[in-house]
């Protein structure tokens, strides 16, 4: 895994980085969730009946459920482990709309363990790119993360990867540039040689498209 390291602003991390927005929020609706689920299991006990004590052992496992997504999304959505845990990776602006920017982004899918690489396109959406140009073709170095909330992978591949954006963790112009700068031509050309399939694999189910190893260039495929 190809890491990058740089000193996370917090401050402007909780201000603008949409994965942290996101995991904060699921936070939220976890612990409302798990409240109205541990009330509704003392409702169904007080009712005393038979069918009510089925019922509240359903209600109590979602209740335990939620509870457990509320502590855990503060561990796994810590900025730094965030940026400190992904593969950097490149993206670039493959389209620009109303309402911000849709990247193209490369990223390995194969699971931790595995000793082959397995190279995807992913998409992703974003409403702003501070210290970034809204131009199509703009690079925009990243970093890999999972955005699935399943503890594991589906095989040997991740059940969903995303792009999180290096500038989205910093307002340093020189950190961009040196993550730019960490990521092979062969990786930014290979994107841009494909932006047009940016629109496929935002239709795609999974929001990717799996690449085949055969058609990579050799510095990305070995």
């Amino acid at each position: 895994m190809r890491s990058f390291e740089f000193a996370v602003d917090r401050g402007h991390a909780h201000a603008v980085n949409e994965v942290f927005a996101g995991l904060r929020r699921l936070r939220r609706l976890a612990a409302v969730t798990a409240m109205i689920a541990a009330l509704g299991t003392a409702f169904l006990i007080w009712l005393d009946h038979p069918w009510a004590y089925l019922l509240a052992v359903a209600v109590a496992l979602g209740a335990a459920t939620a509870l457990w997504v509320a502590l855990w999304t503060p561990w796994h959505s810590s900025i730094d482990r965030l940026y400190a845990d992904g593969a950097l990776v490149p993206s670039v602006v493959s389209a620009a709309t109303t309402s911000g920017m849709v990247l193209l982004a490369l990223v390995d899918v194969s699971a931790p363990e595995s000793e082959i690489p397995r190279y995807a396109l992913v998409t992703r959406k974003v409403r702003a790119l501070p210290g970034h140009r809204a131009e199509l073709g703009e690079r925009v170095p990243s970093v890999a993360v999972r955005t699935d909330r399943a503890p594991g992978q589906v095989g040997e591949r991740w059940q969903s990867v995303s792009a999180m954006p290096i500038a989205w963790g910093t307002t340093d112009s020189s950190v961009i540039e040196r993550a730019r700068a960490a990521i092979s031509e062969a990786e930014w050309r290979l994107l841009t040689d494909n932006l047009a399939l940016a629109e496929k694999v935002s239709r795609s189910a999974a929001k990717r498209l799996l690449l085949d190893p055969q058609q990579l260039p050799g510095e990305i495929g070995s």
